[in-house]
């Protein structure tokens, strides 16, 4: 028994050497052909150009043949409609259809929620008043006739000239229709006083009452008694009014009045001035409720003329507003409570 054991020790002892052997025989077989590739790439890196290589014509991309007319439309033709694949413009019915049924469902979906976020904003507004009324400027004042307001207001003419004032004539009596006494009788209310007209107690969607002002009122500037204004007289008549503010109570308790004078220059050389019917704005058209409910509102007016114009003077003048609240020499704003023009009269 022992005998046989010491055997099989000693062939145990001499497979394991073995194998010993053949795994160091195929790590250096291993590393050497490691070696052997290393060295054929230092080789190779080193090994020199030849004259074909450096023939650079030969790396150059060879050219398209050009294609003829017929070709492209064949390539377009084939585009449009591939008989081969059932395709038109490269897809197929059924990626069409993806397609169009995707862009569908999104521009309905935009559509919708555009009209949804219209209606909650409709529905959370008044047709009637600003939401919002915090920040309102004072008025600002225009004037009539104004026939080039690109180049300002300038009004200028000879008095025995026809044509030079014909325009200026027009444009009054055109603004002057809304306020024909028979226009003012059928459609607003005889009012009196000197206070504010107020009618905050109806229902917001009710119309509201609007007080007369007659074309009468306004005197030797009314085109009644003188159709051309005084301009054939070389006294010629201008109308200003304040702009309309909705719900502003011009003045605070105090009618707004209103001043023309020479801008540049001395106040005599304008001479006299007068004013139709007077020279304030009633406290009775105010405050003003908008359009939708204040249906038939006529502004008032203040007529200025000017009996003793110097001729072939070119004047600047400029008429203000003046009370309480009003502002009038804003330097960035020349409508801001005022109104400037030339006015120039030939014989």
């Amino acid at each position: 028994m022992e005998r046989d054991s010491t055997a099989g020790g000693a062939e145990d002892l001499l497979l394991e050497d073995t194998v010993s052997k053949l795994r160091a025989g195929s790590l250096h077989k291993h590393e050497l052909a490691e070696a052997m590739e290393v060295e054929q790439e230092g080789l190779v890196e080193h090994q020199p150009l030849e004259q074909d290589d450096l023939n650079f014509e030969k790396w150059k991309p060879k050219p398209k043949p050009k294609r003829t007319l017929h070709e492209k439309i064949d390539d377009l033709k084939t585009y449009l409609w591939n008989a081969e694949t059932k395709e038109f413009m490269g897809r197929s019915g059924k990626s069409w259809s993806l397609i169009l049924l995707f862009y569908s469902a999104l521009y309905i979906f935009l559509a919708a929620m555009f009209a949804g976020c219209m209606c909650c904003l409709m529905w959370s507004i008044s047709p009637y008043a600003p939401t919002y009324n915090d920040r309102v400027m004072p008025p600002g004042m225009t004037m009539f006739p104004h026939v080039d307001v690109a180049h300002g207001f300038d009004v200028a003419f000879n008095a025995s000239d026809r044509s030079s004032w014909r325009k200026y004539a027009k444009a009054l009596e055109a603004h002057l229709k809304s306020y024909d006494d028979g226009v003012q009788d059928r459609r607003n209310i005889n009012c009196e006083g000197n206070t504010y007209f107020m009618q905050d107690d109806l229902e917001e969607s009710a119309e509201r009452k609007a007080c007369q002002f007659k074309r009468s009122w306004l005197g030797e500037c009314s085109g009644m008694k003188d159709k051309d204004f005084g301009y054939s007289k070389g006294k010629p008549c201008i109308l200003v009014k304040m702009n309309r503010i909705l719900g502003y109570l011009p003045g605070q308790g105090t009618p707004v009045h209103v001043t023309c004078g020479v801008k540049k220059g001395s106040t005599e050389g304008l001479g006299e001035v007068q004013f139709f019917p007077e020279n304030i704005f009633n406290l009775r058209y105010y405050p003003y409720y908008g359009k939708l409910r204040h249906v038939n509102y006529s502004s008032p007016l203040v007529a200025v003329r000017f009996p003793s114009v110097p001729y072939d003077t070119q004047l600047h003048v400029q008429c203000k507003l003046n009370g309480k609240g009003i502002i009038n020499d804003s330097p960035t704003d020349r409508f801001l409570g005022s109104v400037s023009f030339t006015l120039q009269v030939g014989a």
